[in-house]
């Protein structure tokens, strides 16, 4: 189980436009890494337009901000075309990352049993290392919650 303290897992996927990106890339800057189950769903549109409202004081503050699913990258490319946002979304489409940071699981909807990808966020800081981690995640005002908990606002 990943726990504040621990190294963040090393990841390597393409972005909505192919381009790799790795936490390697991040190194000595702030990363929040938020899991969202799929695009274009009521609750991952409200979560991702959190964040892209409230992008500027991100960049400002140094922090970079990445969503993660298993949808590809054409999905990807929609999502950020329709809800117009402003940060990458990586694609696991193999399920690498959401397996790496133990988001994926068997969920419950209505009585069915399926499995998906937890809406969790990881804050990274500029060792690599896991400064918190989001299990409850209130989707309209989580990027402006993650900003506090940095001491931003």
């Amino acid at each position: 189980m990943l726990s504040i303290g621990d190294k963040a897992p090393e990841f390597k996927l393409n972005d909505q436009d192919g381009k790799t990106v790795a936490l390697k890339d991040f190194k000595g800057k702030k990363l929040v890494i938020y899991f969202y189950p799929k695009d274009q769903t009521p609750g991952c549109i409200k979560e991702a337009c959190s964040f892209r409202d409230n992008i500027e004081a991100y960049t400002k503050n140094g922090i970079s901000v990445l969503g993660v699913s298993i949808d590809g990258e054409k999905s990807h490319q929609n999502f950020i075309s329709k809800q117009e946002l402003n940060f990458p979304l990586l694609a696991d489409v193999e399920k690498k990352m959401v397996n790496s940071y133990e988001v994926w699981g068997e969920k419950s909807m209505y009585g069915r049993k399926y499995m998906g990808t937890f809406r969790k966020t990881f804050l990274v800081n500029e060792a690599g290392i896991i400064d918190k981690i989001y299990d409850k995640v209130s989707v309209a005002t989580h990027a402006e919650d993650v900003l506090k908990d940095w001491g931003h606002s």
